[in-house]
Parts: C-alpha cells; structure tokens; sequence
C-alpha cells in the first residue's frame, strides 16, 4: 500500500479491517483524510471504497455480522469508542446518497427537520435563517425561495440531490460523506454539484466515492485507489492521473481493467 501523506487529519484510519461475516471487505487501511479538502475514493465496483465511507459515521453499525478492527480518528478521538454517542457523531459527520432521497415534506422541512429535533436553533428566526442559509450554500435557493412550502419530492432530480445537501449542512457538520452523489444525475445537473463541492470544501471537509474518474479529477484534492479491500495507492490527484506510484494505479486509470 502506497500512501503518500503525513501531518495531521480530520479524518484518520489505522490498520482497518472489516468482515461481513467471513468474507473481508477492507484489509489493513491506514489513511489520511485533511480538513477542507476533497478527498475522493476510485476503484472498481466491491472494492471497499463505499464500506469505508459508511464507517465514518457508523452506519455499518446497523449491518448483522458485520466486524470491525483498527481506528477510526475525527480530530483525533477514535469514533468506536464506547464512550462515543453515536447520535451526535452522525450530526457531526452529514451524508449525502447516491440516489437523492428528500423527505416526504416541505423543501423547509426537509432542511428544518433535524435542526429542530438536534436543537441547533432557539427560534423561528434563527431556524428561517438556517434554512436560508443552507440552500443558499447549496446553490438552490434562487430556484425555490418562492417554493419552500412545496414537496421536496416534487423538484427535479439533480435540485433533489442538493436539497439533501442543504440537509446536511444545516447541522453544521464538520465532514461531508458523498456516495456516488452524481451517478443518478444528468451531465448539467452533475456539473452543478461538481460546482458546489469545490465551493463548500472552504467549510466541510468532503469525501466523495465516485466511478467517474473524471469526476475525481476534477473535483478532489486527494485520490485514493482500492482494490479487492486494499488501498493500492493514495496521493494528491494530480500524481495520481499523472504519475501514479504503482501499476495497479495506473492501469485501473487507463482502462486496462475495472
């Protein structure tokens, strides 16, 4: 495993290892996520890249037999220690799905929503502001300011995807998880929120799994390679397109498999 990183991390892995029953989906990770970049996660399908991503905030804790060993690291603190609330953890960490999946409710309520249950605002002001502010920050507020007591089921494909986005950032996480976030998407709608990502990254730290090489190129920072459970390689994009370290790497990205 090729992992050209040192410093301090947002986000960290050591030598993780992760079973679904007997069968080893990731195999002696050890990573480095940093703050206010966009790190993406490329390789074919099955190769561990969305497991990793959902173990970032615990989401695989829902899965039967599943099996973890190794750290996990935010700003230091392991995220499986018992002592962890997982609850909070999750409003820390936002997540947005590959296929877009608003509440059955208002475009307000689907930003309003987890606000009001977390308690991240004391009143109606403050959380119409909130609300302003996270579809402002997510490139949708023009289109729906006239709107916001209308379904958010019933806008498009790719304002439903930044609907949920505005969801995440209302809790005012300190990392974005996006998986696979455009692969539902058409090319504008795609091109969008490739544009909002390099927008938010000033705020949240983001890490995107993607199938789209181009899109990994485009949009992140930093590109790590899996393969079959292994990292192969992880490095700044730019190295990685052009002078990856490992023959994996690079006929992954030519096309010569995958």
């Amino acid at each position: 495993m090729a992992n050209k990183q040192t410093g301090n991390f947002k986000l960290e892995t050591r030598n993780v290892e992760l079973w679904y029953n007997k069968f080893q989906a990731l195999k002696g990770i050890s990573l480095g996520i940093r703050e206010h970049h966009v790190t993406a996660f490329i390789g074919p399908s099955g190769c561990g890249k969305s497991t990793l991503l959902r173990c970032f905030n615990r989401m695989n804790d829902r899965v039967d037999d599943c099996r973890i060993t190794g750290e996990f690291l935010i700003d230091g603190k392991d995220i499986y220690d018992p002592k962890v609330d997982v609850v909070h953890l999750r409003s820390n960490i936002g997540m947005v799905f590959q296929k877009p999946n608003p509440f059955p409710k208002s475009i307000f309520e689907n930003v309003a929503y987890a606000p009001r249950i977390h308690g991240v605002v004391k009143n109606i002001a403050d959380m119409n502001n909130l609300v302003e502010e996270s579809l402002i920050k997510a490139g949708l507020w023009e289109e729906v300011k006239d709107k916001l007591q209308q379904p958010g089921t019933a806008l498009s494909g790719g304002q439903q995807q930044r609907l949920c986005i505005a969801r995440a950032i209302a809790m005012r996480p300190g990392v974005i998880l996006m998986d696979e976030p455009c692969s539902a998407l058409d090319p504008l709608a795609t091109a969008k929120i490739e544009e909002l990502i390099d927008e938010l990254k000033g705020t949240f730290t983001i890490v995107i799994v993607t199938h789209n090489m181009q899109q990994a190129a485009r949009v992140s920072d930093h590109t790590a390679f899996f393969y079959l459970g292994n990292l192969i390689e992880m490095n700044d994009t730019h190295t990685i397109f052009t002078a990856p370290g490992k023959q994996q790497t690079e006929d992954y990205i030519t096309g010569r498999f995958g």
